[in-house]
């Protein structure tokens, strides 16, 4: 097939363009920077802009959008352009180009409400309930793209939850460096569960979705590796795999929350080059389980999580040590 992968400067829009590559389909990408992929073909410039969106989805049979403004603070006008806007102008110049198939990457914080999550299914999108500016415009996507699935043009949602791996910087990295540094928090006992998903599985995960979505579509999976663990025993084997100590750092959970809010009230008024220590939601999403059903996921997808959590940090100790 003729493939348009949006974000693909990222690790995963990057690994799930390689893939596609790598199995004979033609791959064109979309982001701001090139996105180094051998033999794929790239458009520099973003979903929010249609001259961009067009030239990228030209003669395209399917689309995987993973292009978002990702972040736990920042301008509110900035998530709103990528994350609601450029969804739009995406949908509309892949109907208007006749593309027929959209998967499109989301995130389990659109149905999240702060509460815990224990074997739930994926749960509707809302924007009024979603904490944060990046679920709220993830939210908004979501629906907006489901609103565009029709026969002719076949939509579905993946809801990737909590990815790691090896070149991961929004979550391993993050986790490795803090610990390093004696800045991971572990928040009250740390024994919530929780389900996370390897990097090589959700590439698989992905891949797989361009098939379902012929026969399954107008409709949102939450995908994961389907083996929760207790967060705290997780950071930590994350941490001692990518070569840092165990966390040492116990925050009270209520304390946690209030110095998150607090947080995010001012982190922005400054300039800074990284994420916060810590939000409400970052506080919420360390104290609460959170795990999925994935019967659905898997009957639609036909496909089953690879690489196991083990495996998974062997693989990670052996990047973090080569």
């Amino acid at each position: 097939m003729k493939i348009t992968v949006t974000g693909a400067s990222g690790l995963l829009g990057s690994s799930v363009a390689r893939a596609l590559v790598s199995a004979g389909h033609s791959v064109t990408t979309l982001q701001r920077r090139p996105s180094g992929v051998e033999n794929a073909r790239d458009v520099l410039g973003t979903v929010a802009d249609p001259a961009s969106v067009a030239e990228a989805v030209n003669g395209a049979e399917a689309i995987v959008h993973l292009a978002a403004k990702v972040s736990l603070t920042g301008d509110p006008r900035e998530f709103e352009a990528v994350n609601v806007g450029g969804t739009r102008t995406l949908v509309y110049g892949a109907q208007t180009a006749g593309v027929s198939r959209l998967v499109h990457i989301s995130s389990p914080s659109v149905a999240h409400t702060g509460a815990s999550i224990i074997g739930d299914g994926a749960g509707p999108a809302s924007t009024e309930r979603a904490r944060g500016e990046y679920a709220r415009t993830k939210a908004a996507g979501e629906l907006i793209a489901l609103g565009a699935d029709s026969d002719a043009f076949r939509v579905l949602v993946l809801r990737p939850h909590l990815m790691w791996g090896p070149g991961d910087a929004q979550l391993t990295e993050r986790i490795i460096e803090r610990a390093r540094t004696g800045r991971m928090p572990v928040l009250g006992a740390g024994t919530a569960l929780v389900d996370t998903l390897f990097v090589d599985n959700a590439v698989e995960a992905i891949v797989a979705a361009l098939d379902a979505v012929d026969t399954v579509h107008g409709e949102s999976l939450v995908v994961t590796n389907g083996q929760p663990r207790p967060i705290g025993e997780l950071m930590s084997r994350i941490a001692i795999a990518g070569g840092a100590g165990e966390p040492r750092l116990r925050i009270p959970v209520r304390a946690a929350l209030t110095a998150g809010s607090v947080v995010e009230k001012v982190w922005d008024l400054g300039e800074h080059d990284d994420e916060p220590p810590l939000t409400r939601f970052l506080a919420e999403q360390l104290s609460t389980a959170h795990w999925f059903d994935q019967r659905r996921t898997q009957e639609v997808l036909q496909w089953r999580p690879r690489v196991s959590i083990e495996d998974g940090l062997e693989i990670l100790r052996a990047h973090c040590s080569g």
